[in-house]
């Protein structure tokens, strides 16, 4: 790959897709970004405002739903980035709100790809819940302490698997079989990325979903946490994985894990604690008893998607995260200090009356305040509308990852 060619990135102004436009911007490459509507301001301007973005970035409309939009995004570009998927902001009374598109929308830019050819290699973005989503009981054989593997599959056959989970499923499941059955003159590569929740640095001040969790920490929009284990990751680090993997010779045909570590909310309360109460943020440490949470889902939909996942805790092995996409992911710790200080800057977390003026978000530094991880093994995207259908990276849900 060389900075003369092309690279789409689908939803530009989600929270993972802008910083891989970020990166690539930085690194040199050419850059052409679909956002759904070039007049939105909030969502461009950011984006514009990125280092090199005057010479080497271009945006133009697409919409998911719209097959037809696609052909003339994918003309011209070697490499796909194919970040933009629904992302729900609480569970839709209709699955296929959110299947639908999250399906349809990933076959449209692959059948794009296909039809106009050119492209060498598409990267998809899909989720850890694709991997094993806590919604429903872990199989026998990780009840043992066993880490999830990119063999492993959620079941979409439970009845109690979250639709969000199903969706991140059925299309990175209906990726792979796309790509399977073209004939050999339209084929391309295939690579999955399966991040877990995505914290860190802001670009814009859309705050995504999965910082929420931080900015309602920040603004003790609760008095407790839950008995919740997360398995996080640097949105920093999710974006370079999907830059290594457009050219990373052995990662095409594969899916890729990308956490960081699985972090219990009291610890990332306690970060937060240690960091910002100097700065006037009182933040709440106390873990909330399991009953709290179940009663406070008869209020509050959102605790509905907490149930199922209180007091679990699960191994992911990331070896092809480190080993082919050489990733070493940042300390969590940064990670989390990092989202709360870019929380504050951007203005999306109220500030004490009393406070001292919050630092800047730390610059993009991709070997600063990182740890190796020698065996491999690590212990456990945005909604700016309320559309189903809204452009928006994928991810892993705060509470579902």
């Amino acid at each position: 790959m060389n900075s003369g060619d092309l690279i789409l990135v689908t939803g530009a102004s989600g929270y993972v897709a802008t910083s891989v436009i970020k990166q690539l911007l930085e690194e040199g490459f050419k850059v052409r970004g679909t956002v759904r509507s070039l007049t939105n301001e909030e969502k461009t301007e950011p984006l514009r405002k990125l280092t090199n973005a005057d010479k080497n970035l271009e945006l133009v409309e697409s919409d998911l739903l719209k097959e037809e939009t696609w052909k003339d995004a994918v003309k011209g570009c070697k490499y796909v980035i194919h970040v933009a998927s629904p992302f729900p902001l609480t569970i839709p009374s209709d699955p296929d709100e959110l299947i639908k598109p999250a399906v349809d929308g990933t076959l449209n830019v692959l059948k794009a790809c296909a039809e106009v050819g050119g492209v060498k290699r598409v990267v998809l973005t899909s989720s850890i819940v694709a991997v094993y989503d806590p919604s429903i009981p872990p199989p026998k054989e990780h009840e043992e302490d066993k880490a999830f593997t990119e063999e492993d599959w959620t079941n979409i056959e439970d009845p109690h698997l979250d639709v969000y989970a199903k969706s991140k499923v059925l299309a990175e499941k209906a990726a792979w079989d796309f790509v399977k059955e073209l004939p050999e003159e339209k084929k391309f590569e295939l690579v999955a990325i399966n991040p877990g929740l995505v914290l860190g640095p802001l670009y814009s001040k859309v705050v995504p979903t999965s910082l929420d969790l931080v900015r309602r920490l920040l603004d003790r929009a609760t008095p407790a946490v839950a008995k919740l284990c997360l398995p996080i990751c640097d949105v920093r680090d999710v974006s370079q994985a999907h830059i290594k993997a457009l050219t990373a010779p052995e990662a095409a045909g594969h899916r890729h894990i990308i956490v960081t570590d699985s972090v219990w909310m009291k610890d990332i309360a306690m970060v937060l604690h240690k960091e910002f109460k100097p700065l006037g943020y009182s933040i709440p440490t106390v873990v909330a008893p399991n009953f709290f949470v179940w009663m406070s889902s008869f209020m509050d939909k959102t605790y509905k998607l907490v149930l199922p996942r209180l007091s679990r805790d699960f191994k992911y092995d990331t070896k092809r995260m480190t080993e082919v996409l050489g990733i070493t992911p940042t300390e969590y710790v940064k990670t989390i200090v990092d989202s709360g200080h870019s929380l504050i800057e951007m203005g999306a977390v109220k500030k004490p009356k009393k406070s001292k003026k919050a630092r800047e978000p730390e610059k993009i530094d991709e070997n600063e305040g990182k740890e190796s991880n020698e065996n491999g093994v690590n212990r456990e995207s945005e909604a700016a509308d309320k559309s189903a259908t809204n452009t928006t990276e994928a991810s892993a849900l705060p509470t579902v990852s």
